[in-house]
């Protein structure tokens, strides 16, 4: 499919920074059932949560590698529309949105409760709209015609996260499939495609694009250029840039991962910030495929395996379905902006 692309078009990432110790997990081992490699997979789940996932030397991860930097290439046609094409999709207005999916404009979120505003623009495009489980949810022509590619990377996506949650399913000692079964292809979910963009600050500015968060769901593929995102590393409270790594994903847990396994999985605390060094002077773009449970799924301790050794509380559990986990997390998110 071609040489990998070093970024080279881009500033260099500084190697003066300290950057987070995240282990490279190879898809090709996964997918030829390496015993060892399903192993270092789930000790980077129980640890850091996130880890690279080479894509490179095999035919699976190529492609979606690809369609990245085809998506990427649409992702940046996508922003540079006028304002009144993007609203078409504003997740604000737009029926069936439930504030969440479509666009969001620049600063539209709040970050923090000091009232900071975010420094991004982001475009979420459902799953479920893209592979005809819902009808599709109303956007610029730009998206739609280009239905195909969407379709061909989410298709791809869902594939190999369905592979990893068999891995994880697997070294849990869960009964065979519980955690595929719980992320169906044709079952509607909070699965999306993230277009996100932020343009350079002034230097008197530069700083948190996207406030400290888990993610909701149970996988994120995350494809990035520059740098920008940062980690707690376990035990400490000092923020870690993660570097970017030509051929590679960025992959990472979500709390319902950490819900389903009582804890003996980590979803990590991240955000985005300025990118480092000359890297702060371009616009920075991500591409991102979330994956999460189910809409009706409880978001519970599952039984079975080693999730039985987990220690019990006395507390019963809430016991949320995914799309109730994800309306009151995005519900919070608003009332923190509602009492500024």
């Amino acid at each position: 499919m071609g040489d990998v692309p070093s970024f080279a078009s881009l500033p260099p990432f500084p190697n003066d920074i300290e950057t987070a110790p995240l282990v490279t997990i190879e898809l090709k081992k996964l997918l030829a059932n390496d015993a060892n490699e399903a192993a270092r997979l789930f000790t980077c789940g129980k640890e850091l949560g996130f880890y690279y996932l080479n894509l490179m030397g095999c035919e699976q991860g190529e492609r979606l590698f690809y369609d990245a930097q085809r998506l990427l290439s649409l992702e940046k046609q996508f922003f540079d529309l006028p304002l009144e094409e993007k609203a078409l999709a504003d997740r604000d207005t737009l029926k069936g949105a439930n504030g969440y999916y479509g666009y969001k404009g620049y600063g539209k979120s709040i970050m923090d409760a000091k009232g900071t505003r975010d420094k991004h623009e982001c475009f979420n495009l459902k799953k479920d709209d893209i592979v005809g489980n819902t009808e599709p949810l109303d956007s610029p022509q730009l998206i739609k015609d280009n239905r195909d590619l969407f379709r061909s990377y989410a298709l791809n996506a869902q594939s190999i996260i369905i592979l990893m949650l068999g891995i994880f399913n697997d070294q849990l000692g869960l009964p065979a499939g519980t955690l595929q079964n719980l992320h169906r292809l044709k079952a509607e979910s909070g699965d999306h495609v993230r277009f996100l963009t932020a343009p350079p600050q002034p230097p008197e500015e530069r700083g948190v694009n996207a406030g400290a968060h888990t993610d909701f769901g149970s996988l994120t593929v995350l494809f990035n250029w520059l740098g920008g995102l940062q980690v707690q590393l376990p035990g400490t409270t000092n923020w870690t840039y993660v570097r970017p790594v030509p051929g590679c994903a960025i992959v990472n847990l979500g709390d319902a991962m950490v819900k389903f396994t009582a804890g003996l999985l980590r979803s990590n605390i991240h955000r985005v910030v300025t990118p480092p060094g000359r890297q702060a002077e371009e616009t920075r773009y991500s591409l991102v495929y979330f994956s999460r449970p189910e809409d009706t799924v409880p978001l519970q301790r599952l039984k079975g395996g080693l999730i039985d050794e987990q220690p019990h509380t006395n507390t019963p559990e809430e016991a949320l379905t995914s799309k109730q986990w994800i309306l009151k997390r995005g519900l919070a998110n608003k009332m923190v902006a509602l009492r500024l």
